[in-house]
Protein backbone atom coordinates (compact mmCIF):
# COMPACT_ATOMS: atom_id res chain seq x y z
CA UNK A 1 0.00 0.00 0.00
CA UNK A 2 1.34 3.78 -0.54
CA UNK A 3 0.89 6.29 1.46
CA UNK A 4 2.29 9.03 0.18
CA UNK A 5 -0.40 11.25 -1.46
CA UNK A 6 -0.76 14.82 0.16
CA UNK A 7 -0.52 17.86 -2.71
CA UNK A 8 -0.55 15.61 -5.41
CA UNK A 9 -2.67 16.31 -8.30
CA UNK A 10 -5.16 14.24 -9.47
CA UNK A 11 -5.46 14.66 -13.11
CA UNK A 12 -4.59 11.72 -15.02
CA UNK A 13 -5.24 8.14 -13.40
CA UNK A 14 -1.87 7.22 -15.07
CA UNK A 15 -0.34 9.51 -13.50
CA UNK A 16 -0.59 7.07 -10.17
CA UNK A 17 1.61 3.31 -10.15
CA UNK A 18 -1.21 0.68 -10.05
CA UNK A 19 -0.17 0.42 -6.37
CA UNK A 20 -1.13 4.05 -5.72
CA UNK A 21 -4.67 3.22 -7.55
CA UNK A 22 -5.51 0.35 -5.30
CA UNK A 23 -5.29 2.54 -2.52
CA UNK A 24 -7.31 4.84 -3.45
CA UNK A 25 -9.59 1.91 -4.27
CA UNK A 26 -8.72 0.22 -0.75
CA UNK A 27 -9.23 3.86 1.22
CA UNK A 28 -12.84 5.10 -0.66
CA UNK A 29 -14.18 0.81 0.27
CA UNK A 30 -13.37 1.87 4.04
CA UNK A 31 -15.00 4.94 4.14
CA UNK A 32 -17.90 3.56 2.26
CA UNK A 33 -18.20 0.65 5.42
CA UNK A 34 -17.96 3.62 8.06
CA UNK A 35 -20.56 5.43 5.36
CA UNK A 36 -23.05 2.66 5.57
CA UNK A 37 -22.50 2.38 9.93
CA UNK A 38 -22.84 5.54 10.58
CA UNK A 39 -19.49 6.47 11.71
CA UNK A 40 -17.84 9.79 11.49
CA UNK A 41 -14.67 10.64 9.16
CA UNK A 42 -13.85 14.04 9.99
CA UNK A 43 -10.23 13.75 8.01
CA UNK A 44 -10.45 17.37 6.37
CA UNK A 45 -12.22 19.17 8.72
CA UNK A 46 -12.27 22.78 8.46
CA UNK A 47 -11.00 22.08 5.08
CA UNK A 48 -11.85 23.91 2.19
CA UNK A 49 -12.51 22.77 -1.92
CA UNK A 50 -13.25 24.90 -4.54
CA UNK A 51 -14.72 23.19 -7.52
CA UNK A 52 -15.20 24.93 -10.69
CA UNK A 53 -17.68 23.70 -12.96
CA UNK A 54 -17.68 24.95 -17.05
CA UNK A 55 -20.78 22.47 -17.48
CA UNK A 56 -23.64 21.30 -15.77
CA UNK A 57 -23.26 18.14 -13.55
CA UNK A 58 -25.32 15.91 -11.30
CA UNK A 59 -23.01 13.18 -9.72
CA UNK A 60 -19.54 14.67 -9.84
CA UNK A 61 -20.89 18.28 -8.68
CA UNK A 62 -22.88 16.36 -5.64
CA UNK A 63 -20.82 13.55 -4.62
CA UNK A 64 -17.96 16.37 -4.03
CA UNK A 65 -20.01 18.33 -1.73
CA UNK A 66 -21.84 15.56 0.41
CA UNK A 67 -18.08 13.75 0.06
CA UNK A 68 -16.48 17.00 1.56
CA UNK A 69 -18.89 17.71 4.29
CA UNK A 70 -18.76 14.39 5.21
CA UNK A 71 -15.44 14.53 5.44
CA UNK A 72 -15.44 17.81 7.91
CA UNK A 73 -14.97 20.21 5.38
CA UNK A 74 -16.49 22.64 3.16
CA UNK A 75 -16.48 22.88 -0.29
CA UNK A 76 -17.75 26.22 -2.44
CA UNK A 77 -19.19 26.20 -5.44
CA UNK A 78 -17.80 28.45 -8.50
CA UNK A 79 -19.77 28.98 -11.98
CA UNK A 80 -17.12 29.27 -14.61
CA UNK A 81 -19.56 31.57 -16.35
CA UNK A 82 -19.86 33.71 -13.45
CA UNK A 83 -16.18 33.49 -12.74
CA UNK A 84 -13.14 36.29 -14.01
CA UNK A 85 -12.11 33.69 -15.71
CA UNK A 86 -14.85 34.46 -18.17
CA UNK A 87 -13.19 37.92 -18.74
CA UNK A 88 -10.22 36.57 -18.95
CA UNK A 89 -8.52 36.33 -16.04
CA UNK A 90 -5.82 33.31 -16.54
CA UNK A 91 -5.35 29.80 -15.10
CA UNK A 92 -2.08 30.87 -13.43
CA UNK A 93 -4.03 33.55 -11.86
CA UNK A 94 -6.78 31.63 -10.56
CA UNK A 95 -4.59 28.59 -9.11
CA UNK A 96 -2.70 30.76 -7.27
CA UNK A 97 -5.70 32.44 -5.59
CA UNK A 98 -7.31 29.83 -4.68
CA UNK A 99 -4.62 28.38 -3.23
CA UNK A 100 -4.31 30.75 -0.62
CA UNK A 101 -7.50 30.75 0.13
CA UNK A 102 -8.29 27.03 0.89
CA UNK A 103 -6.38 23.68 0.74
CA UNK A 104 -8.05 21.84 -2.98
CA UNK A 105 -9.44 23.17 -6.43
CA UNK A 106 -11.64 21.14 -8.29
CA UNK A 107 -12.70 21.28 -11.79
CA UNK A 108 -14.71 20.43 -14.64
CA UNK A 109 -13.92 21.70 -18.32
CA UNK A 110 -14.57 19.54 -21.10
CA UNK A 111 -14.49 22.03 -24.31
CA UNK A 112 -12.30 19.96 -26.70
CA UNK A 113 -8.10 21.21 -27.18
CA UNK A 114 -8.75 23.30 -24.08
CA UNK A 115 -10.26 21.47 -21.13
CA UNK A 116 -7.02 18.94 -19.73
CA UNK A 117 -4.90 22.07 -21.06
CA UNK A 118 -6.93 24.50 -18.78
CA UNK A 119 -6.19 21.68 -15.68
CA UNK A 120 -2.04 21.09 -16.19
CA UNK A 121 -2.00 24.63 -16.39
CA UNK A 122 -3.44 25.50 -12.90
CA UNK A 123 -1.34 22.65 -11.84
CA UNK A 124 1.79 24.97 -12.33
CA UNK A 125 0.89 27.33 -9.92
CA UNK A 126 -1.52 25.92 -7.58
CA UNK A 127 0.21 24.76 -3.85
CA UNK A 128 -2.90 22.57 -3.29
CA UNK A 129 -3.73 19.95 -5.17
CA UNK A 130 -5.87 20.23 -8.53
CA UNK A 131 -8.39 17.73 -8.97
CA UNK A 132 -10.03 16.95 -12.26
CA UNK A 133 -13.31 16.30 -12.46
CA UNK A 134 -13.83 15.99 -16.09
CA UNK A 135 -11.88 17.25 -18.83
CA UNK A 136 -11.63 16.68 -22.48
CA UNK A 137 -9.11 13.69 -22.35
CA UNK A 138 -9.74 12.38 -18.74
CA UNK A 139 -12.82 11.58 -16.29
CA UNK A 140 -10.46 10.14 -13.45
CA UNK A 141 -13.24 9.62 -10.91
CA UNK A 142 -15.46 8.08 -12.93
CA UNK A 143 -12.81 5.46 -13.60
CA UNK A 144 -12.35 4.66 -10.05
CA UNK A 145 -15.59 4.58 -9.18
CA UNK A 146 -16.19 2.10 -12.53
CA UNK A 147 -13.36 -0.42 -10.61
CA UNK A 148 -14.39 0.27 -7.32
CA UNK A 149 -17.83 -1.45 -8.41
CA UNK A 150 -16.72 -4.09 -10.46
CA UNK A 151 -14.26 -5.24 -7.57
CA UNK A 152 -16.80 -5.66 -5.34
CA UNK A 153 -19.56 -7.35 -7.58
CA UNK A 154 -16.30 -9.92 -9.03
CA UNK A 155 -13.20 -9.11 -7.14
CA UNK A 156 -10.71 -10.70 -8.97
CA UNK A 157 -10.82 -9.07 -12.35
CA UNK A 158 -8.66 -10.96 -14.38
CA UNK A 159 -9.82 -12.17 -18.10
CA UNK A 160 -12.97 -10.71 -17.46
CA UNK A 161 -14.49 -9.30 -20.44
CA UNK A 162 -15.53 -5.61 -20.28
CA UNK A 163 -16.77 -4.04 -23.50
CA UNK A 164 -16.66 -0.29 -24.07
CA UNK A 165 -19.59 0.05 -26.63
CA UNK A 166 -20.14 3.40 -28.33
CA UNK A 167 -24.18 3.90 -28.34
CA UNK A 168 -26.43 6.26 -30.14
CA UNK A 169 -27.71 9.59 -28.27
CA UNK A 170 -29.19 12.78 -29.03
CA UNK A 171 -28.81 14.41 -26.01
CA UNK A 172 -25.52 16.29 -26.37
CA UNK A 173 -21.80 15.86 -27.84
CA UNK A 174 -20.41 14.07 -25.13
CA UNK A 175 -16.75 14.45 -24.49
CA UNK A 176 -14.27 11.00 -25.01
CA UNK A 177 -12.78 11.22 -21.71
CA UNK A 178 -15.70 8.36 -20.19
CA UNK A 179 -14.06 5.69 -22.67
CA UNK A 180 -10.71 6.41 -23.15
CA UNK A 181 -10.49 6.81 -19.23
CA UNK A 182 -12.06 3.18 -18.59
CA UNK A 183 -9.84 2.05 -22.30
CA UNK A 184 -6.39 3.26 -20.10
CA UNK A 185 -7.10 1.90 -16.72
CA UNK A 186 -8.85 -1.68 -17.39
CA UNK A 187 -6.19 -3.08 -18.92
CA UNK A 188 -3.92 -2.39 -15.79
CA UNK A 189 -6.32 -5.35 -13.87
CA UNK A 190 -6.11 -7.96 -16.21
CA UNK A 191 -9.43 -7.62 -18.30
CA UNK A 192 -10.10 -8.37 -21.35
CA UNK A 193 -11.66 -4.98 -22.63
CA UNK A 194 -13.12 -5.19 -26.26
CA UNK A 195 -13.59 -1.32 -27.56
CA UNK A 196 -16.67 -1.38 -30.15
CA UNK A 197 -18.18 1.62 -32.08
CA UNK A 198 -18.73 2.85 -35.64
CA UNK A 199 -16.16 3.73 -38.47
CA UNK A 200 -15.60 7.81 -37.05
CA UNK A 201 -16.37 7.37 -33.88
CA UNK A 202 -12.82 6.42 -33.52
CA UNK A 203 -10.28 7.16 -30.06
CA UNK A 204 -6.94 9.01 -30.48
CA UNK A 205 -4.10 6.50 -31.59
CA UNK A 206 -2.11 7.59 -28.75
CA UNK A 207 -5.02 5.86 -26.68
CA UNK A 208 -5.02 2.69 -28.40
CA UNK A 209 -1.18 2.44 -27.95
CA UNK A 210 -1.45 3.31 -24.65
CA UNK A 211 -3.90 0.80 -23.43
CA UNK A 212 -2.42 -1.85 -25.19
CA UNK A 213 0.69 -1.32 -23.69
CA UNK A 214 -0.87 -1.48 -20.50
CA UNK A 215 -2.35 -4.92 -21.46
CA UNK A 216 1.07 -6.14 -21.93
CA UNK A 217 2.70 -5.32 -18.69
CA UNK A 218 -0.42 -6.46 -16.43
CA UNK A 219 -1.27 -9.40 -18.65
CA UNK A 220 -5.03 -8.27 -20.50
CA UNK A 221 -6.00 -7.52 -23.96
CA UNK A 222 -7.17 -4.37 -25.93
CA UNK A 223 -9.64 -5.60 -28.96
CA UNK A 224 -11.02 -3.14 -31.02
CA UNK A 225 -13.83 -3.39 -33.43
CA UNK A 226 -16.33 -2.05 -35.75
CA UNK A 227 -18.58 -5.24 -34.61
CA UNK A 228 -20.94 -4.62 -31.74
CA UNK A 229 -22.15 -8.07 -32.10
CA UNK A 230 -18.07 -9.31 -31.29
CA UNK A 231 -18.60 -6.91 -28.39
CA UNK A 232 -21.44 -8.19 -26.59
CA UNK A 233 -20.85 -12.11 -26.98
CA UNK A 234 -20.08 -13.72 -23.82
CA UNK A 235 -19.22 -10.08 -21.94
CA UNK A 236 -19.63 -10.11 -18.35
CA UNK A 237 -19.47 -6.41 -17.87
CA UNK A 238 -21.06 -3.97 -20.83
CA UNK A 239 -20.35 -0.24 -20.77
CA UNK A 240 -22.57 1.10 -24.10
CA UNK A 241 -22.18 4.64 -23.80
CA UNK A 242 -21.95 7.09 -26.49
CA UNK A 243 -19.28 9.90 -27.05
CA UNK A 244 -18.88 12.53 -30.05
CA UNK A 245 -16.64 12.58 -33.07
CA UNK A 246 -13.48 13.99 -32.17
CA UNK A 247 -12.42 12.95 -35.99
CA UNK A 248 -15.82 14.36 -37.65
CA UNK A 249 -16.52 17.66 -35.74
CA UNK A 250 -13.69 18.75 -32.72
CA UNK A 251 -15.85 22.15 -32.38
CA UNK A 252 -18.68 19.88 -31.06
CA UNK A 253 -17.25 17.69 -27.97
CA UNK A 254 -18.71 19.99 -25.52
CA UNK A 255 -21.07 19.34 -23.01
CA UNK A 256 -23.14 22.87 -23.71
CA UNK A 257 -21.53 23.48 -27.38
CA UNK A 258 -23.96 25.04 -29.95
CA UNK A 259 -23.02 23.01 -32.73
CA UNK A 260 -25.79 20.71 -34.28
CA UNK A 261 -26.57 17.22 -32.05
CA UNK A 262 -27.81 14.82 -34.84
CA UNK A 263 -27.07 14.83 -38.33
CA UNK A 264 -27.01 12.32 -40.55
CA UNK A 265 -23.74 10.28 -39.78
CA UNK A 266 -24.87 10.19 -36.24
CA UNK A 267 -28.97 9.12 -37.47
CA UNK A 268 -27.41 6.39 -39.67
CA UNK A 269 -25.31 4.44 -36.40
CA UNK A 270 -29.33 4.33 -34.87
CA UNK A 271 -29.33 0.25 -34.69
CA UNK A 272 -26.03 0.97 -31.96
CA UNK A 273 -28.62 0.59 -29.19
CA UNK A 274 -28.00 -1.62 -26.24
CA UNK A 275 -31.28 -4.06 -26.55
CA UNK A 276 -32.23 -7.24 -24.67
CA UNK A 277 -31.50 -8.79 -27.37
CA UNK A 278 -28.19 -7.96 -27.72
CA UNK A 279 -27.54 -8.90 -23.73
CA UNK A 280 -29.03 -11.96 -24.42
CA UNK A 281 -25.78 -12.58 -25.86
CA UNK A 282 -23.53 -11.81 -22.78
CA UNK A 283 -22.74 -13.92 -20.07
CA UNK A 284 -25.56 -15.23 -18.38
CA UNK A 285 -24.66 -12.80 -15.19
CA UNK A 286 -23.47 -9.84 -17.48
CA UNK A 287 -23.64 -6.08 -15.62
CA UNK A 288 -24.96 -3.30 -17.79
CA UNK A 289 -22.56 -0.24 -16.42
CA UNK A 290 -23.28 3.38 -17.79
CA UNK A 291 -21.36 6.73 -16.11
CA UNK A 292 -24.85 8.53 -16.61
CA UNK A 293 -26.96 10.19 -17.44
CA UNK A 294 -28.44 8.11 -19.73
CA UNK A 295 -30.22 9.08 -23.08
CA UNK A 296 -32.92 6.26 -22.15
CA UNK A 297 -34.66 4.40 -25.70
CA UNK A 298 -31.52 6.14 -27.42
CA UNK A 299 -28.81 4.36 -25.98
CA UNK A 300 -30.61 1.94 -23.65
CA UNK A 301 -33.50 0.21 -23.67
CA UNK A 302 -35.61 1.12 -20.03
CA UNK A 303 -35.97 -2.62 -19.69
CA UNK A 304 -31.92 -3.05 -19.60
CA UNK A 305 -31.06 -0.28 -17.64
CA UNK A 306 -34.10 -0.93 -15.24
CA UNK A 307 -33.56 -4.68 -15.19
CA UNK A 308 -31.88 -7.17 -13.20
CA UNK A 309 -28.83 -6.91 -14.99
CA UNK A 310 -28.19 -3.12 -14.35
CA UNK A 311 -25.24 -2.24 -11.70
CA UNK A 312 -25.77 1.56 -12.55
CA UNK A 313 -26.79 2.78 -9.40
CA UNK A 314 -24.60 0.98 -7.43
CA UNK A 315 -21.94 2.24 -9.49
CA UNK A 316 -23.19 5.86 -9.44
CA UNK A 317 -23.19 5.39 -5.43
CA UNK A 318 -19.61 4.98 -5.69
CA UNK A 319 -18.99 8.14 -6.89
CA UNK A 320 -19.35 9.37 -3.07
CA UNK A 321 -16.74 7.16 -1.72
CA UNK A 322 -14.23 7.36 -4.63
CA UNK A 323 -14.44 11.60 -4.11
CA UNK A 324 -13.41 10.52 -0.52
CA UNK A 325 -11.39 8.72 -0.93
CA UNK A 326 -8.72 10.97 -3.57
CA UNK A 327 -9.89 13.97 -1.24
CA UNK A 328 -8.68 12.45 1.68
CA UNK A 329 -5.40 10.92 0.19
CA UNK A 330 -4.28 14.56 -1.58
CA UNK A 331 -5.27 16.74 0.89
CA UNK A 332 -5.03 15.02 4.61
CA UNK A 333 -2.27 12.14 3.81
CA UNK A 334 1.35 12.23 4.82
Amino acid sequence: MQTIFRGKHFIDLEDFTKEEVDTMIDVSMDLKKKFAMGVATPYLQNQTTFLIFFEQSTRTRNSMEAGLAQLGGHAGFLDGSTMQVSHGETEKDTAIILSRFGHGIACRYCNWGIGNKYLREMAKYATVPIMNLQCDLYHPMQGLADLMTMKEKIGDLKRVKVSIIWAYAESHKKPISVPVTQLLLFPRYGMDVVLAHPKGWELPDWVIEKARANAAKYGGTVTVTNNEEEAYEGAHIVIPKNWGSWVNDQTGLTTTGASKVVDDKLMAQRSWKCTEAKMATADKDVMYMHALPADRNNEVENSVIDGPHSIVYDEAENRLHTAKGVMTLLMGGR
